[in-house]
């Protein structure tokens, strides 16, 4: 059972990994476990997420995708690599890349064989008690930073999910949603969740 000690390391940057390292760095690593590069530091990627999380995580991706299927947007599950460079497009130059639970993108020139390059329309992370920090803080401002119009923090064993807006380059907290709410997503228009049923068998 992992301690407040390991869970707080856990969202530390790697200190075997000192230096600031580039998305060509990040490609040329041959690493067991995955990885995060944010600001040119490396994060250790949430290793064996929970059963609980993992039931969220492809429950929500099934529900985004049937929406999706036949308009331009389209989702995308981890591992997969989003990039956010500052300016330059070159590997060497960008000092970002992450792996959101969930990423929908509605602009096809961000898509490569490599992943995502920019910022996705939505970005959905799913909690657990080691990315708490990263996803409440880190995350949050390099996301809003970077222009991602929506950001949706879920939490299955609370289950409850707030929704944050891209207004004006910051972002705007929805209140705390949980069980016998639908929310809807102002990215993708039309697209609602019942949590109601969407928590429910999550115990």
């Amino acid at each position: 059972m992992k301690t407040e000690e390991d869970i707080s390391k856990a969202e530390e940057p790697l200190a075997a990994y000192p230096g600031k390292y580039s998305y060509a760095d990040y490609l040329s690593w041959d690493m067991e476990e995955m990885v995060e590069i944010i600001k040119g530091k490396v994060y250790k990627w949430t290793a064996a997420p929970s059963r609980i999380h993992q039931q969220a995580l492809g429950d929500l991706f099934v529900l985004f995708n049937v929406f999706l299927k036949g308009q331009p947007c389209k989702v995308y599950i981890a591992p997969f690599d989003v990039r956010l460079p500052k300016d330059s497009l070159q590997d060497k130059d960008i000092f970002t890349v992450v792996q959101p639970d969930i990423s929908v993108i509605c602009d096809k020139s961000k898509l490569d064989d490599a992943g995502c390059i920019g910022a996705p329309d939505l970005i959905v992370e799913i909690q657990s008690p080691s990315n708490n920090k990263k996803d409440l803080k880190i995350k949050y401002e390099l996301y809003q930073e970077h222009g991602v119009k929506e950001y949706w923090i879920l939490h299955p064993i609370a289950k409850t999910l707030i929704i944050y807006t891209l207004e004006n380059g910051k972002y705007l907290a929805s209140r705390l949603f949980g069980a016998g709410d639908t929310v809807a997503s102002k990215v993708l228009k039309g697209f609602e969740l019942d949590l109601e049923e969407f928590f429910k068998d999550m115990d």
